[in-house]
């Protein structure tokens, strides 16, 4: 053959457009609808298989709505949500129930998404009762691999929730997860409720077993360290929206928009010089609810960067190099000239790079031990 045609590139697991999830405000006697609560508000983004996406940004934001709506948890707004190319975004639920094993998810809190009253063994095994047709025998094996992937011992199935600690807990809650062989795994906040000792052995055993299945995750954390870590690509949110996408090292070397600077600059930084060369970004100013946002940008009530098109325009998420994602005037050339802009407050590499020295990372390129 004397042409040869170009490799097609792998089909998104997930594919997100203009995501919206509004929570509607009812007041009065009758209950009448007043306003909405715009919890995400025109989300968009693909996860690659086996990509680990990081949703990372204040509490508040989004990250776990988004998650949810996601995998259909709510009924959404509006906006498209296409599972491995099948649209699932209006599907209603009992057409949805047999995609159901192909995306799972792993709760924040062990301990409140686990059934006291059910023993281990029931708590894996619930998911196989409810979509396979596996005899008792079949479940039983099934739930000792699982056990066994997670690193707990197969002698833990006839126990209890309340017989275990945080992190054994959460290894239940992941082995559920994992029962029914999904592609998409959305990771709520999977390690918030977890000791420090305890969150490291969770985020490698969730990289454990995304070599081992090939799973696709959704990776939600407010923490910026650990979500540099497991990560590949990260998305900053901000009031419903996301404001900046970038793959994890070209984002933490060099955030575009304020938002992602100031998330990074209030970073625990572990070399005592990095910290001290670091300057602080301050942001001032309450963040907007979400059922009344400003006019413009969302972000330009406490940006220290703040232009006056950025009250009257909302910006929009747009591509400024291969892979990169922002939502800010200060990165579009029809609106703002070539120049660097004024920063209110230097980062690390910038005062690094004015005294002279190396420039230090913003975060700690230590692995997780």
């Amino acid at each position: 053959m004397s042409e040869t045609s170009a490799r097609p590139s792998p089909e998104p697991v997930i594919a997100v457009r203009d995501l919206c999830m509004h929570f509607p405000i009812h007041r009065g006697l009758l209950r009448r609808q007043v306003g909405a609560v715009k919890a995400v508000d025109g989300v968009s983004f693909d996860v690659m298989p086996g990509e680990t996406l990081g949703l990372v940004g204040e509490s508040g934001c989004g990250k776990s709505t988004t998650g949810r709506a996601v995998l259909r948890l709510y009924d959404i707004t509006s906006g498209s949500i296409r599972l491995e190319g099948v649209e699932i975004g209006q599907m209603p639920q009992s057409q949805l129930r047999r995609l159901r094993p192909r995306m799972q998810m792993v709760f924040q809190d062990p301990q409140a998404s686990l059934d006291p009253r059910m023993t281990v063994e029931g708590i894996i095994r619930e998911p196989l009762d409810e979509h396979t047709r596996l005899s008792s025998r079949q479940k039983r094996e099934r739930v000792h691999e699982l056990l066994d992937a997670v690193g707990l011992s197969r002698r833990f199935a006839g126990r209890y929730p309340h017989a275990f600690s945080g992190g054994q807990r959460q290894r239940i809650g992941i082995a559920r997860a994992l029962a029914l062989n999904p592609r998409f795994v959305v990771c709520d906040e999977p390690i918030a409720a977890l000791d420090v000792s305890i969150q490291a052995q969770v985020v490698n055993l969730l990289e454990d077993l995304q070599e081992r299945f090939g799973l696709t995750y959704l990776f939600i954390s407010h923490d910026l360290s650990m979500v540099r870590h497991i990560a590949n690509r990260v998305a900053v949110m901000y009031l419903g929206r996301i404001v900046e996408m970038a793959g994890r090292e070209a984002l933490y070397a060099d955030p575009l928009h304020p938002y992602t600077r100031a998330l990074l600059s209030a970073v625990n930084e572990p070399d005592p010089g990095a910290a001290r060369s670091r300057r602080r970004i301050l942001l001032t100013g309450d963040v907007p609810s979400p059922a009344d946002p400003p006019r413009g940008c969302n972000f330009c009530t406490r940006c220290p960067e703040v232009m006056p098109i950025c009250r009257e325009m909302d910006p929009a998420l747009r591509e400024v190099a291969p892979g990169r994602h922002v939502a800010c005037h200060l990165h579009d050339p029809a609106i703002t000239t070539p120049r660097e802009p004024t920063r209110a407050a230097p980062t690390a590499v910038e005062a690094a790079s004015t005294r002279g020295d190396q420039p230090p990372s913003i975060l700690s390129t230590r692995s997780v031990p």
